[in-house]
């Protein structure tokens, strides 16, 4: 291939690749410049990439007069419980399907499988009657623990790929030199499956941070409504105070973002892992 071949390539790549990147982050921009655009210029002044004028009254209002902090803490609680006890399920689980043959294990396979077909929306109305019974709706356990059901088969799944990586030949030698299975897996293997730790840590408290459905159903009363939910209560019957909803939509992204930043090391080497055999 030719210097200029060579060169072409390059270009038509970067430009595919800024394409790409304008695409996918166009919407924050958007959510970014009409959180801080004075509400009696979000309709007079038209389609501006950027306002003449900038306010952060939209911010201010969003912490000092709304129940933005409470949603904030509530959703934190939900995504941060959720997360943890979905990993900690997935990660015995997904060994004890990675490591062991046992009666059954097919079905269970097959049973998981199923769970992930099913639409969501016909599962609200049996699921809101078990929480009921239970006395679990209008409670952040609830959600917890609802969040935690849906989310422990993929996670399941994602975990025994991880585990399936790791040689036995490693935890063989462990418990030869007198270390339990416990022991060789909390000291050998666990270690070895960060990257799939980060990996699921990120997926659940992704999708329990942004869920809304059940969040809905489930929870009626402002003081333990999520972030989604409380999302709504920036629409009223007549009007949308979309500078408001915008503001905190950007607030609630620093969380998901900080998170993320905590654990990319670790995110990058699980979405990488299994790629090359070497």
């Amino acid at each position: 291939m030719t210097a200029s071949a060579r060169r072409l390539k390059g270009g038509l790549r970067a430009a595919a690749l800024s394409l790409y990147l304008a695409f996918a982050l166009f919407p924050l921009f958007w959510l970014l410049k009409v959180s801080v655009t004075p509400n009696i210029l979000l309709y007079s002044e038209g389609i501006r990439m950027w306002p003449s004028r900038m306010t952060l009254d939209h911010y201010a209002y969003v912490l000092t007069h709304s129940q933005f902090p409470v949603f904030f803490r509530n959703s934190s609680i939900v995504a941060g419980g959720t997360a943890v006890c979905v990993t900690l399920l997935a990660a015995l689980a997904g060994y004890a399907m990675s490591r062991f043959r046992f009666r059954g294990k097919a079905v269970i396979v097959v049973l998981m499988l199923i769970t992930q077909m099913f639409p969501l929306a016909m599962l609200v109305a049996p699921i809101f009657r078990m929480m009921a019974s239970v006395g679990l709706t209008n409670n952040l356990l609830g959600l917890v623990v609802v969040y935690t059901a849906f989310n422990v088969p993929f996670a399941t799944f994602l975990m025994q790929s991880f585990f399936d990586g790791i040689p036995k030949d490693l935890e063989e030698a462990a418990m030869i030199d007198g270390a339990t299975r416990f022991v060789a897996f909390r000291h050998i293997v666990l270690p070895l499956t960060l990257p799939g730790i980060a990996a699921t840590l990120g997926f659940v408290f992704t999708a329990a941070w942004s869920e809304l459905l059940f969040a809905l159903m489930l929870i009626s009363d402002n003081q333990v409504s999520t972030f989604p939910v409380g999302l709504l209560t920036f629409v009223s019957k007549f009007s949308v105070d979309f500078g408001q909803m915008m503001a905190a939509a950007v607030m609630a992204l620093v969380p998901a973002g900080f998170f993320f930043l905590l654990i990319q090391r670790y995110l990058v080497q699980g979405l990488t892992a299994g790629a090359v055999k070497g």
